[in-house]
């Protein structure tokens, strides 16, 4: 058996073209969704991410705006333009790229977001609204990876749901939306004993916690569905995830690539956010 590949970049397409119809269809309203981006400092890989989220907003006919400041910032100062930018009705939803620098409180940054405009659904606010089943902002990354599984016609229904990694970005906001699609769901970590005897069990198997080769092919049972978050370097510096993608696709019956998988689809849900916090407003 060889996978079958789950495209991030095709299914990102197809999504944004939706994105820009209902986009276009409010703006025949008189409302354009904004989207602002607040980076702090000068983090490559955070800028990187920002361009392509800027870029992706233009593309799919959403207003931006971009917002860079000094790594020096206070964080009094980045709390009063999180402020405004509540209060600014051209704006829909506002991200503040992580990581900040360290001598402000990320935690404090994001509750100081309006719940309203928490596209990236970080807000306690929105983490309350998914424990309990209520309408909010789902956060990217797990929301992308619930998209990947509807794109395959996958029914969740009594599955055995294996999410690798705990953190609040991915791991525990993944295992509450599988479990709302009713899988049983296994949250492993750091401290997991015995993680291959939990891994075989599984139907579907989210591996997202920054470590190579997390999740090798003789940890997979047959016909499993896996869906890679990792991002990491291999030796020779090439972008890889935190499955063994060469081995285990030989065992499983769908995979994410590393590029081109889930990293799309946090852009795309981004958007998705965005896109439907316009919409609740305008209402």
């Amino acid at each position: 058996m060889t996978a079958q590949i789950i495209d991030g970049n095709a299914l990102s397409k197809l999504l944004r073209t939706e994105v820009a119809a209902r986009a276009q269809a409010l703006k025949s309203k008189g409302v354009t969704p904004g989207l602002a981006v607040v980076l702090v400092g000068d983090n490559p890989a955070s800028q990187v991410y920002v361009r392509n989220k800027v870029k992706a907003c233009e593309d799919s006919g959403l207003y931006s705006v971009l917002e860079k400041y000094e790594g020096s910032m206070t964080e009094a100062d980045l709390l009063a333009r999180v402020e405004a930018l509540n209060h600014d009705p051209a704006i829909h939803g506002i991200l503040v790229q992580m990581p900040l620098p360290s001598h402000i409180n990320a935690q404090k940054v994001i509750e100081a977001i309006s719940p309203a405009k928490d596209v990236d659904g970080f807000h306690i606010a929105s983490a309350g609204a998914l424990m309990t089943g209520m309408p909010g902002f789902w956060p990217c990354t797990p929301y992308g990876c619930m998209k990947m599984l509807e794109s395959i016609g996958y029914d969740l229904k009594g599955k055995h749901a294996v999410v690798i990694g705990r953190s609040n970005i991915v791991g525990k906001p993944m295992a509450l939306m599988l479990l709302q699609k009713d899988a049983t769901v296994t949250v492993c970590h750091s401290h997991t004993q015995d993680l291959k005897a939990i891994t075989l069990q599984a139907d579907v198997i989210v591996a997202a916690v920054g470590k190579r080769n997390v999740l090798t092919a003789d940890m997979v049972k047959p016909g499993a569905v896996v869906l890679d978050v990792g991002m990491n370097r291999n030796e020779e510096g090439k972008l890889c995830g935190d499955v063994d993608f060469e081995g285990v696709k030989q065992v499983a019956s769908h995979i994410t690539p590393v590029p081109g998988g889930v990293g799309p689809m946090t852009i795309t849900m981004l958007l998705v956010n965005t896109l439907e916090a316009a919409e609740r407003a305008s209402n």
